[in-house]
């Protein structure tokens, strides 16, 4: 099940509200403003942002933010399943469904570089099937598919 479809509209404010009283259920008094914030950034789209891209947009609203406090801020959210690393564009995506993210699957446009988050089943299936066969257990899996979305393909 894919949730939300940034492809697609929604009501990305619910969106945004819910994943921010996720974190905040999940994390409690370990989410610090800056922490807080930096999430906050990464959920205004479905675009990945850079540590940079996070760190610019810090000290454009005033925070004396040097590289390190992106860096742990995101590395919190990622250690916490607030975030994901998208390893393609060297950037970070908020999780919108933290309590249920188990080995998601990423979709992203490389014309608009937006993020769809779907759940995978990679654990379950094929690859789970050929690990167990060779004596190996799949601790974690990071799919990333690219392509273009529906929303680029017709512009």
């Amino acid at each position: 099940m894919s949730s939300p479809d940034p492809f697609d509209r929604h009501d990305h404010a619910a969106c945004r509200k819910r994943a921010l009283a996720q974190a905040e259920a999940i994390c409690a008094e370990r989410l610090t403003p800056i922490r807080r914030r930096v999430l906050d950034l990464l959920l205004e789209s479905h675009v990945a942002l850079g540590a940079y891209d996070v760190l610019q947009r810090l000290q454009a609203e005033g925070h004396r933010a040097q590289p390190p406090v992106a860096y742990r801020a995101l590395d919190f959210l990622v250690a916490n399943g607030l975030a994901h690393r998208i390893e393609r564009l060297n950037a970070f995506v908020a999780c919108h469904r933290p309590e249920k993210c188990e080995a998601p699957a990423f979709l992203i446009c490389r014309e608009c570089n937006r993020v769809a988050e779907t759940a995978s089943a990679s654990r379950r299936g094929a690859l789970a099937r050929d690990a167990r066969a060779l004596g190996f257990e799949i601790e974690q899996t990071v799919i990333e598919a690219q392509g273009i979305c529906s929303g680029c393909r017709t512009s």
